[in-house]
């Protein structure tokens, strides 16, 4: 059973027909592509519950009331003043890093090209800023709670995350008279106001039931499971490991009076041979990049086939043919679940693969064959390398019998992002091609005598056979046979005249879109 699946049959028995689904993002900066998969595990547990006719809802909710940690790379010294303020109340960035007083927060302005990703990819949450849910007074409750039972609350802190709090830590941050949290002491509790000072001896009184301070981070995870309902929240390994803020927030949660969610804990990806991704470090890849080079279902294949508890290794180079091709291969040949023949391994496999390239698709209950662009990974890199204009792959698909009529939108939107692939610094080198128009003293020096002879042979014999994909290929083969030397060589020898290395595409396939002329030129 695909992980989702399961998820979902195991919440049914916990909790009922009635689910929530959730994940969360705080908007201070560029999203990752590694922020997918929090959200994308989240909301393939909603499809899988829908799909089990449970009634389900997804939400996705915005850490807006979180504080500017630090002034970032990309932001101006102005931002000093802002630290400490919640990104819902501080104005966005402007092309050059300084405050723009007339756009939109802080919060909006990340927040915006991130959810239009998430729509590209079949992602479409409720989306719950959460300073909002502060200023309607949902925390209210919780708010007042946590601080009646602060003692309490304290010490399952410490005794569970090991960490030692200070001795005037209070459960609830006010802002101070300039906006920020920073360096605020409270003072005292009426209820619903909290008073405090601030560093710069200002006094002044929070009202609980507004957006006028918040509840730290894992007080504030936990209230907001029970003001939500949430009944599931994948979270990372940063937070899911022992004595992180899961483990904390599944006690205070029920100490404020609701039921957590039960532990449930991803892998993070990874950008391969560089490590966990990490906005601070740099080491990222956006996801709008990401879907500007690499198909939709291929980025929720990745995250869908692969178990939860697994890293997964993102490269946009050499690897995503592999993971194309292996989707294509599903999809093209989808594995036969009933069949009697298959092991009981086999068949939870079957069922396993079965579920990810159901989960993979951008439209729930969409076919899976319509995401199919109709011609490999592999062999449209080759023409969107050697044809000028998208007019030109189109014909030439025709010509192989790969396309008849017009391209769908899939098959259109694939030679896009295989455009932005080749141009990016992303696209593999060894995959690059440049077709030479002679073969130098270089690459003739390292042919032997008899693959300068089955070269010059094979150029006369394509002067006069039927030019398709199946006789280039076969005369290949009878040339190289006639020549006494192996198929390796051979091929060997074809790619080191036409690219100057010893390996590329399929030959045949770059042979017979070189063109009749240009092959023969090449080769005599």
């Amino acid at each position: 059973m695909h992980w989702a699946d399961y998820t979902a049959e195991r919440l049914s028995k916990e909790r009922g027909t009635k689910q929530v689904a959730c994940s969360g993002i705080t908007p201070s900066g560029e999203f990752h592509i590694g922020h997918l998969r929090e959200i994308l595990s989240a909301e393939m547990i909603h499809r899988a519950c829908l799909d089990a006719d449970l009634d389900s809802r997804y939400i996705f909710i915005v850490d807006s009331m979180d504080p500017l940690r630090r002034v970032y790379p990309f932001l101006s010294d102005e931002y000093e003043q802002f630290i400490g303020c919640p990104l819902a109340f501080i104005p966005a960035p402007d092309s050059e890093g300084k405050p723009d007083y007339d756009g939109v927060s802080y919060a909006e302005h990340f927040l915006g090209p991130f959810l239009d990703a998430l729509a590209e990819i079949g992602v479409y949450p409720e989306v719950v800023m959460n300073h909002e849910t502060y200023q309607n007074g949902q925390f209210a409750k919780k708010i007042d709670a946590a601080i009646e039972k602060a003692d309490e609350i304290k010490q399952i802190i410490e005794s569970i995350s090991g960490r030692e709090l200070d001795d005037n830590w209070f459960p609830y941050k006010p802002l101070g008279s300039d906006g920020s949290m920073d360096e605020v002491t409270v003072t005292g509790y009426e209820k619903p106001f909290v008073h405090w000072i601030d560093r710069y001896g200002n006094s002044g009184t929070a009202d609980i039931r507004k957006a006028e301070g918040k509840l730290p981070w894992r007080i504030d995870w936990a209230a907001r499971w029970g003001i939500h309902g949430i009944t599931c929240e994948p979270a990372g390994k940063d937070h899911g490991a022992a004595g992180g803020s899961f483990d904390t927030g599944l006690p205070i949660c029920k100490l404020l009076g609701s039921e957590p969610p039960s532990k449930m804990v991803y892998e993070w990806i990874q950008v391969k041979g560089a490590g966990p991704m990490s906005s601070s470090s740099g080491n990222t890849i956006g996801p709008i990049e990401a879907l500007n080079l690499v198909p939709p279902e291929i980025i929720r294949y990745l995250i869908a086939g692969s178990k939860m508890n697994r890293h997964i290794d993102f490269n946009t180079g050499g690897a995503l043919f592999q993971m194309a091709d292996e989707y294509e291969r599903l999809v093209a040949d989808p594995p036969n679940i009933e069949s009697e023949e298959l092991t009981k391994r086999q068949k939870v496999a079957a069922i396993t693969q079965t579920g990810a390239m159901r989960l993979s698709q951008i439209d729930r209950g969409s076919n899976p064959a319509e995401s199919v662009a109709g011609v490999s990974f592999r062999h449209l890199a080759m023409l969107a390398q050697i044809k000028a204009s998208d007019e030109d792959v189109w014909g030439s698909l025709r010509n192989s019998g790969h396309l008849m009529g017009e391209p769908n939108s899939a098959l259109k939107k694939r030679l896009t992002r295989m455009r932005n692939w080749i141009s990016s610094v992303h696209f593999p080198e060894d995959a690059r091609i440049q077709i030479r128009s002679k073969i130098d003293d270089e690459t003739r020096a390292e042919l032997n005598d008899n693959q300068l002879n089955f070269l010059s042979e094979l150029g006369e014999q394509f002067s006069e056979i039927n030019w398709s994909d199946e006789e280039i290929s076969t005369t290949i083969r009878t040339t190289a046979a006639k020549s006494g030397i192996s198929g390796r060589e051979s091929y060997t020898a074809l790619y080191l005249a036409m690219l100057g290395r010893k390996h590329g595409p399929k030959a045949s396939a770059l042979i017979l879109e070189i063109g009749r002329k240009d092959a023969v030129d090449l080769l005599s």
